[in-house]
């Protein structure tokens, strides 16, 4: 039986045995007749020898304590998984001019292929088996790591490891290299699924089918700064991390260290099966500081899934730009709680504006299920099937309303883009008017070139305003107030005017900066 270390997220307490004065110097006085020693022979009293064994017994006991609450050691379990985990090499081959060489770094800031050696490459970010190739292209290397997912060569890895890769190898824990294919890629979760084919003896790993709990045990086991096969040992930090990666992320946290290299790296829990599979730190310094984020299995199973089956991975979607909902927001639409999703805008013939979804509803249920966060709903709508249909809660200006919909699928090319560059001079724009509670100067949209048709346009805010905070700015567009469409200024105050005298701490304004549109909720002041 595997010797299993101690599960620090329910730590028993001990109490040790209770033993009278009595029971233990009657042990002591048997010990001394078994053993044949007079009390004497030792020059103590019958008593000093009394409390000399009590103590020996209060040893024993804290060594049992000693034992409850130190972790007993990973051997077995490593033992067990290492030989399914992977070191993972790839080789790009990119073409360039003699133009438009720029030194050591072959790649421009901010590129793609610059991106991906900064996210696992070796000293500043740069992998140390990169190399030219031929004149007018060179040849460049990076490594990470995977490990088999079934006996017949499929692995798992990051996408940002094999991202572009031209030619993929993976060396086992034996110390063979075979040459592996893409199968497909998921940039959203950072997953990709690579095989090595003409095998189908490989030692695998198998994708927990539980969520681990913060405090459980955790071995991470990977190829840092390619060094090959090398295990870590942490424990979950947190669950349900948002890193800024997308809007897809719900990352396990774990302390166990983890440095570049470990891309794609699995972490196993102390059953020996795979519970994450690890993908980001966070290090000022470039090497571990002890938190590192890792896929969880659940979202590893439906990806990869689908890549297997098809290479690519399809979501639900329902076509609504979406965000939290904040004390503010919650204040303004008369919420008890922040709990849902409000809608900025729903994306014109998408199935939740076909549905009848409109811009400040909140999603609060998705069959039947609690909506938390714009986030959860993310994932939610992410995890289903387009074409399926679905059936919404949406609480509409104070009311519950219930829309059915079919799922659509997301664009692979959909997404949001803030323009935060505006070429209109706003600043001659006729009729505006400054609302001095706000801090803004507005104007009606129509009166701005590019501002539409539609609202009214910002042309000033007083950098210490709430507007300012809030991150209004020249060129946006507000189109609502409290609920109410805004086409002059003199709109706009009568909806502030409106939420102070309900005694309305804030008011709710929809704002379009460049394409994308949100709710902002801002301080009405006092009259």
């Amino acid at each position: 039986m595997t010797d299993r270390p101690t599960d620090f997220s329910k730590l028993p307490s001990y109490t040790a045995p209770r033993r009278s004065i009595f029971s233990a110097r009657k042990f002591a006085l048997m010990a001394s007749v078994v053993a044949g020693l007079g009390v004497a022979a030792y020059g103590l009293s019958p008593s000093n020898n009394f409390d000399l064994l009590t103590t020996t017994a209060h040893a024993q006991v804290n060594k049992e304590v000693r034992q409850v609450q130190q972790p007993i050691g990973f051997a077995d379990i490593v033992e067990r998984v290492k030989p399914s985990v992977i070191s993972v090499r790839v080789k790009i081959n990119e073409k360039s001019n003699d133009s438009a060489d720029n030194g050591d770094n072959p790649f421009p800031p901010g590129s793609p292929m610059e991106r991906f050696f900064r996210r696992f490459g070796g000293p500043d970010g740069f992998p140390g088996g990169r190399g030219r190739g031929g004149r007018g292209g060179q040849m460049v290397t990076g490594q990470g790591s995977g490990f088999f997912i079934s006996a017949d060569g499929y692995a798992v890895t990051n996408n940002h490891v094999v991202d572009s890769a031209d030619k993929v190898e993976v060396t086992t824990d034996d110390g063979k290299t075979h040459t592996a294919k893409v199968i497909g890629t998921d940039p959203r979760t950072d997953l990709a699924l690579i095989k090595v084919d003409g095998i189908s003896n490989f030692p695998y790993a198998k994708l927990s089918d539980g969520t681990p709990r913060i405090g459980d045990w955790v071995l991470a086991v990977g190829n840092p700064f390619g060094l090959g096969g090398t295990v870590t040992a942490g424990i979950v930090s947190a669950r349900g991390r948002d890193i800024g990666n997308g809007p897809y992320d719900d990352f396990l946290q774990i302390d166990a260290p983890v440095n570049k290299g470990n891309s794609g790296g699995p972490t196993f829990n102390t059953e020996g099966d795979v519970v994450g599979v690890n993908t980001a730190i966070y290090s000022p310094s470039g090497g571990s500081v002890g938190i590192a984020f890792a896929i969880p299995a659940s979202t590893v199973k439906s990806v990869v899934q689908q890549l297997k089956d098809k290479g690519t991975v399809s979501r639900g979607w329902i076509g609504v730009q979406i965000q939290q909902v904040t004390p503010e927001i919650a204040d303004s639409l008369g919420l008890k709680k922040t709990e849902g999703a409000l809608v900025a805008e729903p994306q014109p013939g998408g199935p939740a504006a076909k549905a009848g979804v409109e811009s400040g509803d909140v999603i609060t249920r998705v069959n039947d299920q609690p909506v938390k966060d714009a986030r959860e709903l993310a994932r939610t709508i992410g995890g289903m099937a387009p074409g399926q249909t679905v059936k919404l809660v949406v609480l509409h200006k104070g009311q519950d309303k219930i829309l059915s919909m079919t799922l659509g699928e997301l664009p692979n090319s959909k997404q949001a883009k803030a323009d935060n560059d505006r070429d209109d001079d706003n600043g001659g724009a006729r009729g505006s008017v400054t609302v001095p509670n706000l801090g803004l100067s507005l104007a009606p949209a129509a009166s701005v070139a590019g501002a539409g048709k539609e609202g009214v346009v910002v042309t000033n805010v007083d950098p210490n305003s709430p507007s300012a905070e809030r991150g209004l700015k020249e060129g946006d567009v507000i189109f609502e107030v409290g609920g109410k469409q805004v086409a002059t200024p003199g709109e706009v105050r009568e909806a502030i005017k409106a939420a102070r005298a309900d005694n309305k701490n804030s008011v709710l304004v929809r704002v379009k900066s460049g394409d994308s549109s949100r709710f902002v909720a801002m301080p009405v002041g006092k009259g």
